[in-house]
């Protein structure tokens, strides 16, 4: 993954971005130690007994926010609840991939 990494993070810092979501992250347990990224929090769901096409996203450390647990395995998406601060709303934001030939009732989610 070496130069992929080196110039995500390269973007990363250059834009000071809050929040960047992945697709296809092509990820399984070998990469935990290269995806981590200085300031950020790590979220990510790799493809389970397949390879490939999993999500991630990466959050500043400082934003106060909670990964919502959904156990459903027919598509790689998850949603991060981010607290809203002194009578501000929480904020969701969500990252998904949805393969070419995944079925229509995977789509109703």
């Amino acid at each position: 993954m070496g130069n992929k990494q080196e110039e995500l993070e390269a973007i990363v810092q250059l834009e000071n971005y809050d929040i960047v979501a992945i697709t296809e992250t092509q990820w399984d347990d070998s990469h935990n130690w290269s995806a981590a990224m200085d300031g950020y929090k790590l979220f990510r769901r790799d493809r389970q007994g397949r390879r490939g096409d999993g999500v991630a996203l990466y959050v500043r450390e400082y934003i106060d926010c909670l990964e919502l647990d959904d156990d459903d395995e027919r598509i790689e998406f998850f949603w991060v609840r981010i607290r809203g601060k002194a009578n501000k709303a929480d904020i969701m934001v969500g990252v998904c991939y949805r393969p070419l030939n995944q079925d229509e009732e995977a789509d109703i989610l």
